[in-house]
């Protein structure tokens, strides 16, 4: 039977002391039909601990955004379960899924998707607006002070800041509900490797207790997580505790020579 929105919002205690704010269980995602249909994800079981910071790493077409996209809600797997935030996502409906992203998870995109005609300060209070809550201007720049904006920055456009300072911006955009859980996809992609170290640092810093999940490409950024989770052919290959980013390339290294030796 599916839950009410309401319902959504207020999960039972079980549920709230679930060990885990996401879980996969025996996920697969494929897309098309017949012969050329493509398994994304292939029966993937994985979970995230609350407060836990974890790297999801992979050569190209691994499956890491379709597993950021099938946890978070925003793709149906083909098969299997997942759970998010206490909530099965396959019982909810697509406005459900939507009120549960909107008030319990947060948000970094490569893309940043900051609305070019709206204010920093505007940007970082979306979430808010967009879920019908006041916006209290102070909770806004205390959460532009803690990625490191300055006031002035907040009266300016998107365009008017620098890569880092916008990543800036859309980190404290998806601190403003308090999530449980962050999902970022790429979040650095468009940055040289020092200003990416130092925005998945900050985002380490002022993310203590919610649950992130990084999908990346780079390994010098795995130095400030928990784990790292290799992904092949959209299954799990490899998941390594405390991660090295010297052992992180080697790894990625070994499995990109892998995949250009299927692919002869």
């Amino acid at each position: 039977m599916a839950m009410t929105a309401e319902q959504v919002l207020n999960v039972s205690v079980v549920d709230q002391m679930a060990p885990a704010p996401v879980v996969l269980r025996a996920v697969s995602k494929r897309f098309g039909r017949g012969r050329g249909a493509v398994t994304a994800l292939d029966s993937v079981s994985l979970s995230f601990p609350a407060g836990s910071f974890t790297a999801v790493l992979g050569v190209s077409g691994s499956g890491k955004s379709t597993l950021l996209q099938c946890a978070a809600g925003l793709e149906q797997p083909s098969s299997g379960t997942v759970r998010l935030c206490g909530a099965e996502l396959g019982r909810l409906s697509d406005r459900q899924r939507a009120v549960l992203r909107r008030q319990r998870v947060g948000f970094v995109f490569q893309e940043l998707n900051l609305v070019p005609e709206l204010t920093v300060r505007e940007n970082i209070a979306l979430p808010l607006r967009l879920d019908r809550r006041r916006v209290a201007w102070a909770a806004v720049e205390q959460a532009a002070a803690r990625v490191g904006l300055r006031p002035g920055q907040l009266r300016r456009l998107p365009s008017e800041l620098s890569g880092g300072q916008q990543q800036r911006a859309a980190i404290a955009r998806a601190l403003m509900i308090s999530p449980e859980v962050i999902f970022a996809d790429e979040p650095t992609g468009a940055l040289d490797p020092y200003a990416a170290e130092g925005v998945i640092e900050l985002l380490r810093q002022t993310t203590a207790g919610t649950t992130v999940v990084i999908v990346t490409h780079q390994p010098e950024v795995t130095r400030f997580c928990d784990r790292a989770v290799f992904l092949y052919a959209g299954r799990v290959e490899e998941i390594i505790d405390a991660p090295e980013p010297a052992a992180v390339a080697a790894r990625l290294q070994s499995l990109g020579e892998r995949a250009s030796g299927d692919d002869l």
